[in-house]
């Protein structure tokens, strides 16, 4: 972190720079700096100095603070005197005040203290301006499905919604630059920051982005692999016919181990068509629905709306997040997968899919700044139903990534209870795996519609809710099916690389025998692209 000494006397230079000798700070010196000089310099913190018969000379503080073109630094003033230069510093608008002669250790302690509550600060600059990016991308395509798709009366709607949230991210970076925020006001910004980056943009976003895959859908069904395999096969047959190459022994080593391998893929492919066909109406897409109640109060955080639903704008431009009132709540949504473990209505998946907030970076730092985030519903949509089922959470394990759900309905009658194996054995190192899930979530689903059915959706649906239902309705909701390797297995992973992504977690993973022996829980992004699944036996203390 940059220091900038600013007008400071030799004593106070010298006594400045042995305090914080040794802590890692970049301290440069300097005088006679206008603003713009100094912010031209980027110092996270500015410490300068005063005399107890002029403060005026430090007149240029009232003109940092309020500076939006740039992050205003923390300021630290040294005085020459005792509370009344103190307390005239601290009305000039300086972070921190302390008289000369001071004690090192304090005195490092104090710059120590204003540079920890610089970071929380320059992160929400980051993620606001993260979220500006958005919001043009947002305006963006909101225009663009307003000219195509969206009916005439829904367009004042997404209209407002375009222009609050462009005021409302512009006067959020001037607040937040001006160094002011109270915990009310950080916990608003980044709840604001949070909606927008999932929001505002997932229905129409999410559209446009399932047209562009299905444009560029690649199929991963071994297919490729295959064929290749194929090739060889008839490219070392015609070698092997060639005169004087009949007898050669290593084109006969070379086509058997490919027809091993090319026999090896067909049953493990057969091995997977079983599987599928057996359970594959057992793994439910699962749609949760996350809501804030406040701490103190114990209730609802709504968006703050009029008597007419209006969203309401304070005079900076920000949208009202209140606890009272007729206002819409604050909601996010997140999808997993889960899979029937018992006729009585039980689904086995991750704990981070019933708990969202266990997980989340963006959720676990609203929770810690005075609010509680707690699941509004769970809706399981299995394959070949026209519509979900509500759920309730039966069970969270204290030792793994892992719960369960119960149904508050009869599962569907297609839909058989998974086998599972719990043995250590039932996992080997090289075998085959097989996993089933809804990886990308919607978003994948829709990747694998028509182009018309898409229409229809954005026509349609204003939600992600409306989303889900609408694909149930039409029977569109299949899981993903990808086949991979063990390639270790520790005492609480197993390490494979069938390919997965977010919204596969929770699927479940089976071995050659057609018994689950995993959960899917997380991808290793740096490996390799391999996953890591919990052993169902840490599932069978939630069962029993």
């Amino acid at each position: 972190m940059r220091i900038l000494l600013l007008n400071l006397g030799t004593e106070s230079i010298q006594a400045v720079e042995r305090a914080l000798s040794g802590q890692g700070y970049d301290v440069h010196s300097d005088g006679g700096l206008t603003v713009d000089q100094i912010l031209a310099r980027s110092p996270g913190l500015l410490i300068t100095e005063a005399t107890p018969s002029d403060l005026s000379c430090c007149g240029l503080i009232s003109q940092i603070k309020p500076s939006s073109d740039l992050p205003a630094p923390k300021i630290v003033m040294i005085v020459h005197g005792e509370a009344l230069e103190r307390a005239r510093g601290l009305d000039l608008g300086a972070d921190d005040v302390v008289s000369f002669p001071f004690e090192p250790l304090e005195f490092a302690a104090k710059i120590r203290t204003q540079l920890r509550q610089r970071q929380p600060e320059l992160k929400l600059e980051a993620e606001l301006k993260d979220a500006l990016e958005r919001e043009h991308l947002a305006e963006s395509a909101a225009e663009n499905l307003i000219s195509k798709v969206m009916p005439r009366r829904r367009f004042w709607v997404l209209s407002i919604l375009c222009l609050i949230g462009a005021a409302t991210l512009l006067a959020a970076v001037t607040t937040v630059i001006s160094n002011r925020l109270s915990r009310k006001d950080t916990l608003q910004l980044k709840a604001e920051v949070t909606r927008l980056n999932g929001g505002l943009l997932q229905t129409e976003e999410l559209l446009r982005r399932a047209g562009q895959a299905h444009d560029s859908q690649i199929a991963s069904d071994g297919s490729g692999t295959r064929q290749s395999l194929e090739a060889q096969t008839e490219a070392i047959r015609k070698k092997m016919a060639a005169p004087g190459a009949a007898d050669n022994e290593a084109l006969k080593r070379q086509l058997q181990e490919t027809q091993n391998e090319l026999k090896l893929l067909e049953n493990e492919s057969r091995a997977a068509e079983a599987i599928v066909h057996k359970y594959g109406c057992s793994v439910a897409l699962l749609h949760v629905v996350v809501e804030l109640r406040d701490k103190d109060s114990g209730q609802i955080i709504r968006i703050g709306a009029d008597f007419a639903g209006k969203p309401l704008v304070d005079d900076k431009g920000i949208i009202s997040l209140q606890t009272e009132g007729n206002g819409p709540p604050l909601q996010f949504d997140f999808v997993g997968t889960g899979f029937l473990v018992a006729r009585d209505g039980r689904l086995l998946t991750n704990r981070h899919v019933v708990e969202p907030w266990w997980k989340d970076e963006e959720l676990k730092e609203l929770v810690g700044g005075g609010v509680d985030a707690f699941a509004l519903s769970y809706m399981a949509y299995f394959p070949g139903s026209a519509q979900g089922i509500a759920a309730k959470v039966n069970r969270i394990s204290k030792i793994a990534d892992l719960a369960t759900l119960k149904l508050q309905d009869p599962p569907p009658p297609q839909a058989a209870s998974l086998e599972l194996d719990d043995r250590s054995e039932a996992s080997v190192s090289g075998d085959p795996v097989i996993l089933i899930g809804y990886p990308t979530g919607i978003e994948g689903i829709l990747a694998r519609a028509d182009s018309d059915i898409r229409q229809k959706l954005a026509e349609n649906a204003n939600d992600v809710t409306g989303i889900v239902s609408q694909l149930a309705a039409q029977q569109l909701i299949r899981p993903t099916i990808t086949q991979g390797h063990i390639g270790d297995v520790l005492k609480d992973k197993i390490v494979y690389d069938a390919a997965t992504t977010l919204g596969g977690s929770g699927g479940p993973l089976f071995n050659h025998d057609g018994k689950v022996i995993g959960v899917n829980a997380s991808i290793l992004k740096d490996f390799g692209g391999s996953n890591l699944a919990i052993p169902v036996r840490y599932a069978d203390e939630l069962l029993k």
